[in-house]
Protein backbone atom coordinates (compact mmCIF):
# COMPACT_ATOMS: atom_id res chain seq x y z
CA UNK A 1 0.00 0.00 0.00
CA UNK A 2 2.87 2.37 0.76
CA UNK A 3 4.36 1.63 -2.65
CA UNK A 4 0.98 2.28 -4.27
CA UNK A 5 0.60 5.56 -2.40
CA UNK A 6 4.07 6.71 -3.43
CA UNK A 7 3.35 5.78 -7.04
CA UNK A 8 0.12 7.76 -6.97
CA UNK A 9 1.85 10.77 -5.44
CA UNK A 10 4.56 10.70 -8.11
CA UNK A 11 1.91 10.52 -10.82
CA UNK A 12 0.10 13.45 -9.26
CA UNK A 13 3.31 15.46 -9.29
CA UNK A 14 3.99 14.64 -12.96
CA UNK A 15 0.42 15.42 -14.12
CA UNK A 16 -3.09 14.03 -14.35
CA UNK A 17 -3.40 10.26 -14.55
CA UNK A 18 -4.97 8.68 -17.59
CA UNK A 19 -8.08 6.59 -17.14
CA UNK A 20 -6.24 3.35 -17.86
CA UNK A 21 -3.43 4.16 -15.39
CA UNK A 22 -5.95 5.06 -12.73
CA UNK A 23 -7.92 1.84 -13.18
CA UNK A 24 -4.71 -0.23 -13.25
CA UNK A 25 -3.29 1.38 -10.10
CA UNK A 26 -6.60 1.05 -8.28
CA UNK A 27 -6.84 -2.63 -9.13
CA UNK A 28 -3.24 -3.19 -8.08
CA UNK A 29 -3.84 -1.45 -4.79
CA UNK A 30 -7.02 -3.44 -4.04
CA UNK A 31 -5.78 -6.85 -5.15
CA UNK A 32 -2.12 -6.47 -4.32
CA UNK A 33 -0.84 -7.75 -7.67
CA UNK A 34 0.38 -6.23 -10.94
CA UNK A 35 -2.42 -5.93 -13.49
CA UNK A 36 0.03 -5.37 -16.33
CA UNK A 37 1.11 -8.97 -16.08
CA UNK A 38 -2.42 -10.26 -16.88
CA UNK A 39 -3.53 -9.61 -20.50
CA UNK A 40 -7.16 -10.42 -19.78
CA UNK A 41 -7.46 -7.76 -17.09
CA UNK A 42 -5.54 -5.27 -19.20
CA UNK A 43 -7.95 -5.85 -22.09
CA UNK A 44 -10.91 -5.46 -19.76
CA UNK A 45 -9.52 -2.17 -18.44
CA UNK A 46 -9.00 -0.93 -21.99
CA UNK A 47 -12.58 -1.81 -22.96
CA UNK A 48 -13.97 -0.12 -19.86
CA UNK A 49 -11.83 2.93 -20.52
CA UNK A 50 -13.00 3.17 -24.15
CA UNK A 51 -16.61 2.76 -23.07
CA UNK A 52 -16.17 5.51 -20.48
CA UNK A 53 -14.56 7.79 -23.07
CA UNK A 54 -17.39 7.11 -25.56
CA UNK A 55 -20.04 7.86 -22.93
CA UNK A 56 -18.21 11.01 -21.90
CA UNK A 57 -18.00 12.24 -25.48
CA UNK A 58 -21.67 11.42 -26.03
CA UNK A 59 -22.55 13.42 -22.91
CA UNK A 60 -20.48 16.40 -24.08
CA UNK A 61 -22.07 16.31 -27.55
CA UNK A 62 -25.55 16.16 -26.05
CA UNK A 63 -24.82 19.09 -23.74
CA UNK A 64 -23.03 21.30 -26.26
CA UNK A 65 -23.30 20.41 -29.93
CA UNK A 66 -26.94 19.29 -29.81
CA UNK A 67 -27.94 22.37 -27.84
CA UNK A 68 -26.15 24.70 -30.24
CA UNK A 69 -27.69 22.99 -33.26
CA UNK A 70 -31.17 23.34 -31.78
CA UNK A 71 -30.75 27.12 -31.55
CA UNK A 72 -30.24 27.60 -35.29
CA UNK A 73 -33.07 28.43 -37.68
CA UNK A 74 -32.60 25.38 -39.87
CA UNK A 75 -32.99 21.75 -38.88
CA UNK A 76 -30.25 20.54 -41.23
CA UNK A 77 -27.55 20.74 -38.55
CA UNK A 78 -29.81 18.88 -36.11
CA UNK A 79 -30.19 16.03 -38.60
CA UNK A 80 -26.45 15.92 -39.31
CA UNK A 81 -25.56 15.84 -35.61
CA UNK A 82 -28.16 13.14 -35.02
CA UNK A 83 -26.68 11.04 -37.83
CA UNK A 84 -23.08 11.39 -36.53
CA UNK A 85 -23.59 10.76 -32.82
CA UNK A 86 -23.84 6.99 -33.00
CA UNK A 87 -20.92 6.50 -35.44
CA UNK A 88 -18.64 8.59 -33.21
CA UNK A 89 -19.67 6.60 -30.15
CA UNK A 90 -19.14 3.26 -31.91
CA UNK A 91 -15.82 4.35 -33.41
CA UNK A 92 -14.36 5.02 -29.96
CA UNK A 93 -15.69 1.69 -28.75
CA UNK A 94 -14.25 -0.13 -31.78
CA UNK A 95 -10.87 1.50 -31.12
CA UNK A 96 -10.90 0.21 -27.54
CA UNK A 97 -11.89 -3.26 -28.72
CA UNK A 98 -9.04 -3.28 -31.25
CA UNK A 99 -6.57 -2.19 -28.59
CA UNK A 100 -7.85 -4.87 -26.21
CA UNK A 101 -7.59 -7.50 -28.96
CA UNK A 102 -3.99 -6.48 -29.58
CA UNK A 103 -3.22 -7.07 -25.91
CA UNK A 104 -4.84 -10.52 -25.74
CA UNK A 105 -4.57 -12.02 -29.25
CA UNK A 106 -1.65 -12.61 -31.58
CA UNK A 107 -1.22 -14.09 -35.04
CA UNK A 108 -4.03 -14.86 -37.45
CA UNK A 109 -6.89 -14.40 -34.94
CA UNK A 110 -5.67 -10.84 -34.33
CA UNK A 111 -5.76 -10.14 -38.09
CA UNK A 112 -9.32 -11.50 -38.28
CA UNK A 113 -10.39 -9.45 -35.26
CA UNK A 114 -8.92 -6.27 -36.74
CA UNK A 115 -10.58 -6.98 -40.10
CA UNK A 116 -13.99 -7.53 -38.53
CA UNK A 117 -13.78 -4.35 -36.44
CA UNK A 118 -12.65 -2.27 -39.42
CA UNK A 119 -15.44 -3.71 -41.57
CA UNK A 120 -18.03 -2.87 -38.91
CA UNK A 121 -16.65 0.66 -38.74
CA UNK A 122 -16.93 0.98 -42.53
CA UNK A 123 -20.55 -0.19 -42.44
CA UNK A 124 -21.43 2.22 -39.62
CA UNK A 125 -19.89 5.22 -41.36
CA UNK A 126 -21.40 4.20 -44.71
CA UNK A 127 -24.87 4.33 -43.19
CA UNK A 128 -24.07 7.69 -41.62
CA UNK A 129 -22.80 9.00 -44.97
CA UNK A 130 -26.08 7.93 -46.61
CA UNK A 131 -28.09 9.82 -44.00
CA UNK A 132 -25.96 12.96 -44.07
CA UNK A 133 -25.88 13.24 -47.87
CA UNK A 134 -29.63 12.62 -48.07
CA UNK A 135 -30.34 15.42 -45.59
CA UNK A 136 -27.96 17.81 -47.34
CA UNK A 137 -29.35 17.12 -50.82
CA UNK A 138 -32.95 17.49 -49.63
CA UNK A 139 -32.14 20.81 -47.96
CA UNK A 140 -30.37 22.10 -51.07
CA UNK A 141 -33.18 21.01 -53.40
CA UNK A 142 -35.83 22.69 -51.23
CA UNK A 143 -33.95 25.99 -51.34
CA UNK A 144 -32.91 25.80 -54.99
CA UNK A 145 -34.13 28.31 -57.57
CA UNK A 146 -35.72 27.30 -60.84
CA UNK A 147 -32.43 27.72 -62.69
CA UNK A 148 -30.38 25.46 -60.44
CA UNK A 149 -29.48 21.96 -61.50
CA UNK A 150 -30.43 20.46 -58.13
CA UNK A 151 -34.21 20.63 -57.81
CA UNK A 152 -36.86 18.38 -56.24
CA UNK A 153 -37.47 16.61 -59.56
CA UNK A 154 -33.72 15.98 -60.11
CA UNK A 155 -33.07 15.04 -56.47
CA UNK A 156 -33.34 11.25 -57.06
CA UNK A 157 -30.66 11.47 -59.76
CA UNK A 158 -28.18 13.10 -57.39
CA UNK A 159 -29.10 10.62 -54.67
CA UNK A 160 -28.36 7.74 -57.04
CA UNK A 161 -24.96 9.17 -58.03
CA UNK A 162 -23.96 9.93 -54.43
CA UNK A 163 -25.00 6.49 -53.21
CA UNK A 164 -23.02 4.78 -55.94
CA UNK A 165 -19.93 6.79 -54.94
CA UNK A 166 -20.43 6.00 -51.25
CA UNK A 167 -20.86 2.29 -51.96
CA UNK A 168 -17.72 2.32 -54.09
CA UNK A 169 -15.74 4.01 -51.31
CA UNK A 170 -17.12 1.53 -48.76
CA UNK A 171 -16.01 -1.42 -50.89
CA UNK A 172 -12.55 0.14 -51.31
CA UNK A 173 -12.07 0.67 -47.56
CA UNK A 174 -13.35 -2.83 -46.84
CA UNK A 175 -10.63 -4.22 -49.08
CA UNK A 176 -8.07 -2.12 -47.24
CA UNK A 177 -9.37 -3.41 -43.91
CA UNK A 178 -8.48 -6.96 -44.96
CA UNK A 179 -5.17 -5.92 -46.56
CA UNK A 180 -6.40 -6.75 -50.06
CA UNK A 181 -4.33 -5.13 -52.81
CA UNK A 182 -6.82 -3.29 -55.01
CA UNK A 183 -4.24 -2.61 -57.73
CA UNK A 184 -4.80 -6.01 -59.30
CA UNK A 185 -8.54 -5.49 -59.14
CA UNK A 186 -8.27 -2.13 -60.87
CA UNK A 187 -6.02 -3.62 -63.54
CA UNK A 188 -8.57 -6.29 -64.34
CA UNK A 189 -11.54 -3.94 -64.04
CA UNK A 190 -12.31 -4.31 -67.75
CA UNK A 191 -12.70 -8.07 -67.59
CA UNK A 192 -14.61 -7.86 -64.32
CA UNK A 193 -16.87 -5.20 -65.81
CA UNK A 194 -17.76 -7.44 -68.76
CA UNK A 195 -18.49 -10.37 -66.46
CA UNK A 196 -20.59 -8.23 -64.13
CA UNK A 197 -22.39 -6.71 -67.10
CA UNK A 198 -23.52 -10.12 -68.33
CA UNK A 199 -24.35 -11.39 -64.85
CA UNK A 200 -26.27 -8.31 -63.73
CA UNK A 201 -27.66 -7.03 -67.02
CA UNK A 202 -31.17 -6.71 -65.59
CA UNK A 203 -29.95 -4.73 -62.59
CA UNK A 204 -27.83 -2.49 -64.83
CA UNK A 205 -30.81 -1.98 -67.15
CA UNK A 206 -32.93 -0.90 -64.18
CA UNK A 207 -30.15 1.41 -62.98
CA UNK A 208 -29.70 3.09 -66.37
CA UNK A 209 -33.47 3.34 -66.84
CA UNK A 210 -33.75 4.95 -63.40
CA UNK A 211 -31.16 7.56 -64.34
CA UNK A 212 -33.03 8.38 -67.57
CA UNK A 213 -36.37 8.50 -65.73
CA UNK A 214 -34.99 11.07 -63.31
CA UNK A 215 -33.28 13.05 -66.08
CA UNK A 216 -36.31 13.01 -68.41
CA UNK A 217 -38.73 13.47 -65.49
CA UNK A 218 -41.91 11.93 -66.99
CA UNK A 219 -43.30 11.93 -63.45
CA UNK A 220 -42.29 12.85 -59.93
CA UNK A 221 -43.08 11.64 -56.43
CA UNK A 222 -46.75 12.34 -55.68
CA UNK A 223 -48.00 12.15 -59.29
CA UNK A 224 -50.82 9.84 -60.36
CA UNK A 225 -49.73 7.82 -63.38
CA UNK A 226 -51.19 5.09 -65.57
CA UNK A 227 -48.82 2.48 -67.05
CA UNK A 228 -49.84 0.96 -70.38
CA UNK A 229 -53.48 1.83 -69.70
CA UNK A 230 -53.82 -0.70 -66.87
CA UNK A 231 -51.86 0.08 -63.69
CA UNK A 232 -52.91 3.35 -62.05
CA UNK A 233 -51.58 4.78 -58.80
CA UNK A 234 -49.58 7.44 -57.01
CA UNK A 235 -45.79 7.46 -57.22
CA UNK A 236 -44.40 7.14 -53.70
CA UNK A 237 -40.69 6.64 -54.41
CA UNK A 238 -38.26 6.70 -57.34
CA UNK A 239 -35.30 4.48 -56.50
CA UNK A 240 -32.15 3.24 -58.15
CA UNK A 241 -33.68 -0.05 -59.26
CA UNK A 242 -37.44 0.46 -59.19
CA UNK A 243 -40.35 2.84 -58.75
CA UNK A 244 -43.00 2.29 -56.10
CA UNK A 245 -46.65 2.99 -56.97
CA UNK A 246 -49.50 3.07 -54.45
CA UNK A 247 -52.74 1.97 -56.11
CA UNK A 248 -56.26 3.05 -55.19
CA UNK A 249 -56.64 -0.30 -53.41
CA UNK A 250 -53.94 0.90 -50.97
CA UNK A 251 -51.51 -1.69 -52.35
CA UNK A 252 -47.93 -0.65 -53.06
CA UNK A 253 -46.50 -2.14 -56.24
CA UNK A 254 -42.78 -2.12 -57.04
CA UNK A 255 -42.18 -1.77 -60.79
CA UNK A 256 -38.64 -2.19 -62.21
CA UNK A 257 -37.39 0.95 -63.91
CA UNK A 258 -36.59 -1.00 -67.08
CA UNK A 259 -40.28 -1.92 -67.40
CA UNK A 260 -41.34 1.70 -66.88
CA UNK A 261 -38.75 2.88 -69.40
CA UNK A 262 -40.42 0.77 -72.12
CA UNK A 263 -44.02 1.50 -71.06
CA UNK A 264 -46.49 4.14 -72.14
CA UNK A 265 -46.93 6.53 -69.20
CA UNK A 266 -50.03 8.64 -68.70
CA UNK A 267 -49.30 11.30 -66.08
CA UNK A 268 -52.55 12.68 -64.71
CA UNK A 269 -50.64 15.43 -62.91
CA UNK A 270 -48.66 16.43 -65.99
CA UNK A 271 -49.09 19.66 -67.87
CA UNK A 272 -49.06 23.27 -66.73
CA UNK A 273 -51.99 22.81 -64.31
CA UNK A 274 -53.00 20.22 -61.74
CA UNK A 275 -56.55 20.21 -63.10
CA UNK A 276 -57.68 17.35 -65.31
CA UNK A 277 -60.78 16.79 -67.36
CA UNK A 278 -63.22 13.94 -66.89
CA UNK A 279 -65.56 12.68 -69.62
CA UNK A 280 -69.02 11.34 -68.84
CA UNK A 281 -70.54 9.57 -71.86
CA UNK A 282 -74.25 8.88 -72.15
CA UNK A 283 -76.70 7.88 -74.91
CA UNK A 284 -80.29 9.07 -75.37
CA UNK A 285 -83.07 7.83 -77.59
CA UNK A 286 -83.44 9.25 -81.10
CA UNK A 287 -86.84 10.66 -80.13
CA UNK A 288 -85.26 12.90 -77.43
CA UNK A 289 -85.13 16.69 -77.66
CA UNK A 290 -81.45 17.54 -78.17
CA UNK A 291 -81.69 21.01 -76.62
CA UNK A 292 -83.44 19.58 -73.57
CA UNK A 293 -80.69 16.98 -73.19
CA UNK A 294 -78.11 19.80 -73.21
CA UNK A 295 -79.96 21.62 -70.45
CA UNK A 296 -80.36 18.55 -68.25
CA UNK A 297 -76.69 17.54 -68.58
CA UNK A 298 -75.48 21.04 -67.70
CA UNK A 299 -77.77 21.11 -64.67
CA UNK A 300 -76.07 17.98 -63.31
CA UNK A 301 -73.06 20.06 -62.22
CA UNK A 302 -75.10 22.09 -59.75
CA UNK A 303 -74.14 21.40 -56.13
CA UNK A 304 -71.12 19.24 -56.96
CA UNK A 305 -68.20 20.84 -55.10
CA UNK A 306 -65.61 18.49 -56.58
CA UNK A 307 -66.02 20.08 -60.02
CA UNK A 308 -64.03 23.19 -60.90
CA UNK A 309 -66.00 26.35 -61.57
CA UNK A 310 -63.44 27.32 -64.21
CA UNK A 311 -63.21 26.09 -66.88
CA UNK A 312 -66.98 25.55 -66.71
CA UNK A 313 -68.48 22.15 -67.61
CA UNK A 314 -69.49 21.66 -71.23
CA UNK A 315 -71.70 19.26 -73.19
CA UNK A 316 -70.74 17.76 -76.56
CA UNK A 317 -72.99 16.01 -79.08
CA UNK A 318 -70.51 13.40 -80.26
CA UNK A 319 -72.17 11.06 -82.73
CA UNK A 320 -75.26 9.31 -84.04
CA UNK A 321 -74.85 5.93 -82.39
CA UNK A 322 -76.24 2.56 -83.38
CA UNK A 323 -78.92 2.69 -80.68
CA UNK A 324 -79.07 6.39 -79.72
CA UNK A 325 -77.54 9.84 -79.76
CA UNK A 326 -74.10 10.00 -78.10
CA UNK A 327 -73.42 12.89 -75.67
CA UNK A 328 -70.50 13.74 -73.38
CA UNK A 329 -70.41 15.93 -70.29
CA UNK A 330 -66.91 17.42 -69.87
CA UNK A 331 -65.89 18.76 -66.46
CA UNK A 332 -62.65 19.61 -64.66
CA UNK A 333 -61.43 18.29 -61.31
CA UNK A 334 -58.31 18.82 -59.20
CA UNK A 335 -58.46 15.68 -57.07
CA UNK A 336 -56.74 12.94 -59.08
CA UNK A 337 -57.07 10.49 -56.21
CA UNK A 338 -60.84 10.91 -56.09
CA UNK A 339 -61.41 10.87 -59.83
CA UNK A 340 -63.18 7.51 -59.82
CA UNK A 341 -65.43 8.56 -56.96
CA UNK A 342 -66.36 11.81 -58.73
CA UNK A 343 -67.22 9.99 -61.97
CA UNK A 344 -69.41 7.54 -60.03
CA UNK A 345 -71.31 10.36 -58.29
CA UNK A 346 -71.83 12.24 -61.56
CA UNK A 347 -73.16 9.13 -63.32
CA UNK A 348 -75.64 8.65 -60.52
CA UNK A 349 -76.79 12.28 -60.79
CA UNK A 350 -77.15 12.02 -64.59
CA UNK A 351 -79.25 8.86 -64.33
CA UNK A 352 -81.54 10.43 -61.73
CA UNK A 353 -81.95 13.71 -63.69
CA UNK A 354 -82.73 11.84 -66.92
CA UNK A 355 -85.39 9.80 -65.12
CA UNK A 356 -86.94 12.96 -63.70
CA UNK A 357 -86.89 14.68 -67.12
CA UNK A 358 -88.32 11.66 -68.94
CA UNK A 359 -85.27 11.22 -71.17
CA UNK A 360 -84.84 7.63 -72.29
CA UNK A 361 -81.44 5.97 -72.12
CA UNK A 362 -81.67 3.33 -74.91
CA UNK A 363 -80.28 -0.16 -74.83
CA UNK A 364 -79.01 -2.11 -77.80
CA UNK A 365 -81.86 -3.29 -80.07
CA UNK A 366 -81.69 -4.97 -83.50
CA UNK A 367 -84.51 -5.51 -86.02
CA UNK A 368 -83.91 -8.23 -88.68
CA UNK A 369 -85.70 -8.05 -92.05
CA UNK A 370 -85.51 -10.72 -94.78
CA UNK A 371 -86.12 -9.22 -98.18
CA UNK A 372 -85.66 -12.31 -100.31
CA UNK A 373 -84.74 -15.98 -99.98
CA UNK A 374 -82.42 -17.84 -102.32
CA UNK A 375 -84.26 -19.94 -104.98
CA UNK A 376 -84.79 -23.65 -104.35
CA UNK A 377 -82.81 -26.18 -106.33
CA UNK A 378 -85.80 -28.60 -106.68
CA UNK A 379 -89.06 -27.80 -108.38
CA UNK A 380 -92.16 -26.97 -106.47
CA UNK A 381 -93.23 -24.07 -104.31
CA UNK A 382 -91.70 -23.35 -100.91
CA UNK A 383 -94.30 -22.99 -98.25
CA UNK A 384 -94.08 -20.49 -95.35
CA UNK A 385 -96.02 -21.43 -92.26
CA UNK A 386 -96.01 -21.17 -88.50
CA UNK A 387 -95.74 -18.15 -86.23
CA UNK A 388 -92.14 -18.89 -85.30
CA UNK A 389 -90.31 -18.94 -88.60
CA UNK A 390 -89.85 -20.73 -91.87
CA UNK A 391 -90.76 -24.36 -92.44
CA UNK A 392 -91.34 -26.61 -95.39
CA UNK A 393 -89.43 -28.79 -97.76
CA UNK A 394 -86.38 -26.57 -97.68
CA UNK A 395 -85.80 -27.18 -93.98
CA UNK A 396 -85.32 -23.47 -93.28
CA UNK A 397 -86.35 -22.37 -89.81
CA UNK A 398 -85.47 -19.55 -87.40
CA UNK A 399 -86.84 -16.52 -85.55
CA UNK A 400 -87.79 -14.52 -88.65
CA UNK A 401 -91.24 -13.67 -87.45
CA UNK A 402 -92.82 -14.56 -90.85
CA UNK A 403 -96.30 -16.14 -90.79
CA UNK A 404 -99.43 -16.32 -92.87
CA UNK A 405 -101.15 -18.48 -95.50
CA UNK A 406 -99.26 -20.67 -97.88
CA UNK A 407 -97.70 -18.76 -100.70
CA UNK A 408 -95.10 -19.15 -103.33
CA UNK A 409 -91.72 -17.52 -102.88
CA UNK A 410 -91.15 -14.99 -105.65
CA UNK A 411 -88.60 -16.11 -108.16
Amino acid sequence: MEEQTQRTERAGEDGALTTVDWLRQTAEGMMGWDVMQHPGLRALLIILASLAAALLLEYLMRRTVVVLAAKTKTDLDDKIVGALRRPVFLSILFTGLAWAAEVMIVGLPLFVAFGCLKTLAVLVWTKAAFQVTTHVLEALSDRADSGNLLQPRTLPLFEIVVRVLIIGAAVYFTFLAWDVDVTAWLASAGIVGIAVGFAAKDSLANLIAGIFIVADSPYKVGDFIVLDGSLRGQVTRIGIRSTRILTRDDVEITVPNAVIGNATILNEHGGPDVRQRIRLSVSVAYTSDVDHVFEVLLSCKDGVEALCAYPPPEVRFRAFGASGLEFELLAWVTDAAGRGRIVSNMNRIIFRRFAEAGIEIPYSKHDVYIKELAPRASSGPTRLSGPTGLSGPTGLSGPTGLSGPDSDVPQ
